[in-house]
């Protein structure tokens, strides 16, 4: 289904219209019924994720298609020398796009940029005629004109591009230079976003970035892998780049060594870069394959406080894809989650990722061997969390009907103390209803003795 889906989304000018009538049947199903399937949930996330693909494929090929034809040269704005989308008049007659003159004039600028004339005021007057010819030139060309830039810390200058260059080519100079530069970058991607959006633009940069770096090999400097790897985890926030570094081999290859060593700060970082780089089911499928969670659950399972939020949050989007399910069972994970949650660390994160996996048979069976169920159900009587509570009854709602031998203790802890049925009665909608979805498969077999 999910290839099915990117099929669909890459077409040439592919259906917008077809792919959001099919999120919008399988959204009302999950609302509106109560016996949606895991499925279902996958389809709908497959869907969302491939009208974002579909985004950004139309998002680049505004650039591209714009490369076909001249641009007139009038309709450059003169900072940027980009297609002005929201042209201003200034003061003195001159014509800007408005967010590359408002930033101009955010800086404590009181001149014109072309003229150096003084400016009487700064007010910015929109330039209809001008914006008008534009809208009526890409028309001609077929071209659709983006929406204006409204974040002005969005927009690039050619300074910007400029101080960047000059950055990452200190990265190729010696071990002082390169630490000095990949510390400024740091700071410089985590402070303006205008510097992120350059680095969708070419895979040279990120190839630039990451060259003081080797695949496969521990970094002598743990200092420069650390601000280098903390640069991508902020490059990675920008949506236009998380195709384009999730795509790219040597990226998810740094940032699974750095998993494996570094400071904890640079591990962390790395589980954090790889969380929102997963915001792509396109990466959730490529980062599974590279091998990442296995380290992700090592991160996990040594338990640094720094660490293991990150790390649990990459785990929870990466299961979102079916076959990283399986992965992540074979890894361990079933141990590993249930040790943390009886030490109570991120007893709400751990469970949803385990109810993510309890659709997996081996980590059914896993969860049954080493005594998931009283620990579900101790969280469900004990827990002022609905949601840890929703998720320990669908665990053991799956557990229930697969595992006949688990039905003993689940009805002793029910005479005890009426824990499912006080759960039936004052939990979520959906805690409701496995809660009497295991209670009348328990009232159907009163006479059970079958012990494990």
């Amino acid at each position: 289904m999910v290839s099915e889906l990117v099929v669909m989304a890459k077409k040439e000018g592919g259906d917008a219209s077809e792919l959001k009538h099919k999120l919008l049947g399988l959204v009302k199903i999950i609302v509106d019924g109560d016996d949606y399937t895991v499925q279902t949930t996958d389809e709908a996330i497959a869907t969302l994720s491939a009208l974002k693909d579909l985004k950004y494929r139309n998002r680049r090929s505004f650039s591209d298609k714009l490369e076909d034809f001249p641009l007139p040269p009038q309709f450059r704005c003169p900072i940027s020398t980009q297609l002005m989308t929201d042209p201003v008049i200034l003061s003195t007659g001159q014509t800007y796009d408005r967010p590359f003159i408002q930033r101009w004039l955010n800086e404590g600028h009181r001149t014109c940029p072309q003229t150096q004339q003084v400016l009487s005021h700064s007010i910015l007057t929109p330039n209809y005629l001008v914006r008008d010819m534009i809208a009526q030139w890409c028309r001609d060309h077929g071209i659709e004109l983006p929406e204006p830039v409204r974040d002005i810390d969005e927009v690039v200058t050619d300074a910007d591009k400029g101080h960047l260059n000059s950055l990452l080519h200190k990265l190729s100079l010696s071990l002082s230079d390169q630490k000095e530069a990949a510390k400024e970058l740091r700071l410089l991607t985590k402070r303006m976003p205008s510097c992120r959006t350059i680095f969708g633009e070419s895979s040279d940069l990120i190839t630039q970035l990451l060259s003081p770096l080797s695949p496969g090999r521990v970094c002598a400097h743990p200092d420069l892998q650390e601000d280098l790897i903390t640069t991508v985890l902020n490059l990675s926030i920008q949506d236009d780049n998380k195709k384009v570094f999730g795509e790219d081999p040597t990226v998810i290859s740094l940032l699974i060594d750095a998993l494996k060593s570094g400071t904890i700060q640079t591990r962390s970082n790395a589980a954090a870069a790889i969380f929102t780089l997963s915001a792509l089911d396109s990466n959730k499928h490529i980062i599974g394959k590279s091998g990442a969670i296995k380290h992700l659950l090592n991160l996990l399972d040594e338990g640094h406080p720094l660490a293991v939020k990150d790390a649990a949050s990459a785990i929870f989007n990466l299961c979102l894809v079916h076959e990283n399910k399986g992965r992540t069972v074979r890894e361990g994970a079933v141990q590993v989650i249930l040790n943390k949650i009886m030490d109570q660390i991120l007893v709400d994160e751990l469970l949803a990722i385990l109810a993510l996996l309890s659709c997996h048979p081996r980590a059914v069976e896993e969860m049954g061997n080493l005594g998931a169920v009283p620990l579900l159900l101790c969280t469900i009587r004990d827990s002022t969390s609905e949601r840890s509570k929703e998720n320990c009854v669908a665990i053991l709602y799956t557990i229930c009907y697969s595992d006949r031998t688990k039905w003993k203790e689940i009805r002793e802890e029910e005479k005890a103390n009426g824990t499912l049925s006080k759960l039936a009665e004052c939990g979520t909608s959906r805690a409701k209803r496995k809660a009497n979805g295991i209670l009348e498969r328990l009232n159907r077999s009163p006479s059970l003795t079958h012990t494990a």
